[in-house]
């Protein structure tokens, strides 16, 4: 399927650049109510530009887990598609409502408990810089990294030819 994504838009016990930190089972009461298709996929956060659907969204040991559709009838979905693939643009942050954190005095930081998500959006800038797309239809970065590491050691630039005597 063209335009399938997925990547982690959460991961549990990872300060954001705002000092909060999502503890493993905030989403799983907005999960349980919503389902993935009520979260709304959108472009910067912008609820103007919804660019496509998820088609699943799971918390697992490490985080929340995502896999989306973007709408490629859709143009700035097509754009963001393409921005993806040559990887200028791979962040994912959510839109949520806190039902219930903790502030930890010495550390500043604030653990976020329970959410009730409502959106996640694709970002040129994360609050959380490892919420990211992993890999896109068309071109898994990961998977196509260790191609080019393996040609290179496989493949090394030859020396300039030299003519036979």
């Amino acid at each position: 399927m063209d335009g399938v994504f997925e990547g982690y838009a959460s991961l549990f016990g990872i300060a954001d650049l705002g000092k909060d930190v999502v503890m493993p089972g905030a989403f799983a009461d907005s999960l349980k109510r919503r389902g993935a298709e009520a979260v709304r996929l959108l472009w910067q956060h912008d609820p103007s530009e919804p660019i496509g659907r998820w088609l699943s969204i799971e918390e697992d040991r490490r985080g929340l887990r995502v896999r989306g559709k973007l709408n490629l009838a859709v143009e700035k979905a097509r754009d963001v598609h393409a921005l993806i693939r040559e990887r200028a643009v791979d962040g994912l942050s959510i839109g949520f409502r806190v039902e219930r954190a903790r502030a930890e005095k010495p550390t500043g930081l604030r653990r976020l408990e329970k959410l009730d998500l409502w959106e996640i959006s694709i970002v040129t800038f994360p609050m959380l810089p490892t919420a990211r797309v992993e890999t896109v239809k068309g071109g898994d970065r990961r998977l196509v990294e260790k191609i080019r590491t393996a040609a290179k050691r496989l493949f090394p630039a030859e020396p300039a030819l030299r003519p036979v005597r």
